[in-house]
């Protein structure tokens, strides 16, 4: 790719199954052997993205390496890196533009779903056209009739990959973390809220939304059931959102993991680095490694999933570990988790998001000790953890293994509501622990 910052630079796209596309495959693995790469840094994309905003945050993310590479290193030392970017299939919500992206203001919020939206669900969603309009003239009209809200609420539910009921269990032991892909003849569900009473799950979603500051524009709204169709639309993302969670869970371990362990069979160490679901993209990747292969390091940045991820026992089920517990002896270095109290789609969004699924009997608040993400408080739970600021870890360094938290709060600090600072990882600071956590540099 020409216009790529960095060379030599490969995409692989995976399909929602995890398939790779064979002939990217191919390409990648004939050019790390001509290039006689030391070392490969593979990052993927994060939920709200089309394959032309990923390939903008590659860019853009990827853009210091050369010249931190050439500083950082003594000419004779420096290690020849090769890059690739993930394309996997995730949805863009067309109203949240990530701040690496130069997009005019769409001007004034209007009822019905965002421009590009219903285009973006038909391509998440193929073959699902007809509820999908449906969804789009019920936002649209936003009619004052309860059942007209229970038909979209169970629309929401339609799109919604049914997971066994074994599942429903591990996620409520998990603290909400799911275990969609395992096996099992149990009878399928969907996580509770989208089943529930839709005035009282799409109530609590609006409430969150005024929490992050995400006001509608005078008159958007009106109306007895106004506030609860706002949390409606809430709902409507999130039932993508935790399509694409089980999705990108899926893509890593069944796509990822054993391509990455393909190429680190082949010589180069390879460096896993995700964003939002990206993050646990590649952190679910560590469970598709053939036995006994490492990789070098893993970077999670705003890692949008349970923060017990990693723990070999929750402290709410101790006889229980969290879904990747014993995972991290795959990583022969550091695996980095970089988290940011800016983010409120972290912080406010996932954990009620988490509940609801996972606990809808609770409704009493949220309680971020049991239902938090990683990149909002970090890894929890996991012995031997460490703990550093951002400033902290590019001068002093990171430990050599081990599971680090790394507070970004001082750089990933810009975004608007909902969502806040959750995209805004594009800085050197984050690239710098990319390479400090890969290659030791300081």
């Amino acid at each position: 790719m020409a216009d790529m910052s960095v060379q030599p630079y490969w995409e692989l796209t995976f399909g929602k199954d995890g398939r790779v596309e064979p002939g990217e495959r191919d390409t990648l693995l004939r050019g790390v052997a001509e290039e006689n790469l030391t070392d490969l840094v593979i990052f993927a994309h994060g939920w709200n993205n089309t394959r032309a905003t990923a390939t903008a945050l590659y860019r853009r993310f990827f853009t210091p390496f050369p010249v931190l590479l050439d500083t950082l290193t003594a000419p004779g030392d420096r290690p020849r890196v090769g890059y690739v970017g993930v394309i996997w299939p995730s949805l863009r919500f067309a109203d949240e533009a990530p701040p690496f992206l130069a997009v005019p203001s769409a001007g004034a919020p209007q009822p019905g779903l965002p421009p590009g939206t219903r285009e973006a669900l038909a391509l998440a969603f193929p073959g699902r056209e007809a509820v999908i309009g449906r969804l789009a003239e019920l936002a649209e009209r936003q009619p004052e009739d309860r059942a007209r809200l229970e038909e979209f609420t169970g629309l929401v539910r339609t799109l919604v990959s049914p997971r066994p009921r074994e599942a429903d269990r591990e996620a409520d032991r998990n603290g909400g973390d799911d275990a969609w892909a395992r096996d099992t003849e149990s009878e399928p569900t969907v996580p509770a809220m989208f089943a529930d009473s839709a005035v009282e799950v799409c109530g609590q979603f609006a409430a969150a939304l005024e929490a992050t500051g995400a006001e509608p524009a005078p008159g958007l709204f009106g109306g007895a059931l106004g506030r609860v169709w706002r949390g409606a639309l809430e709902l409507l993302r999130q039932g993508t959102y935790w399509e694409m969670k089980r999705r990108a869970g899926v893509v890593g371990r069944e796509g990822l993991g054993p391509v990455a362990g393909e190429l680190a069979g082949r010589g180069p160490r390879v460096h896993l680095v995700g964003h939002s679901f990206g993050a646990r993209l590649v952190a679910f990747a560590l469970g598709g490694l053939p036995d006994g292969v490492r990789i070098r390091s893993l970077t999670l940045l705003q890692g949008a999933f349970s923060h017990y991820a990693f723990a070999p026992r929750l402290p709410f089920a101790p006889r229980r570990g969290g879904v990747l517990h014993g995972l991290t002896d795959r990583v022969e270095g550091p695996l980095i988790c970089c988290h940011s109290g800016h983010d409120s789609a972290l912080g406010t969004l996932y954990p009620l998001a988490s509940r609801l699924a996972g606990d809808a009997d609770s409704l009493l608040g949220v309680d971020l000790t049991r239902w938090g993400a990683l990149g909002y408080q970090g890894i929890r739970d996991v012995p031997g953890c460490s703990a550093r600021t951002l400033a902290e870890a590019l001068a002093d360094g990171l430990p050599a293994e081990g599971c680090v938290n790394v507070d970004a709060s001082e750089v990933v600090r810009t975004g608007g509501p909902p969502s806040g600072a959750h995209s805004d990882i594009c800085h050197e600071e984050l690239a710098r622990v990319v390479l400090r956590a890969g290659l030791g540099m300081r």
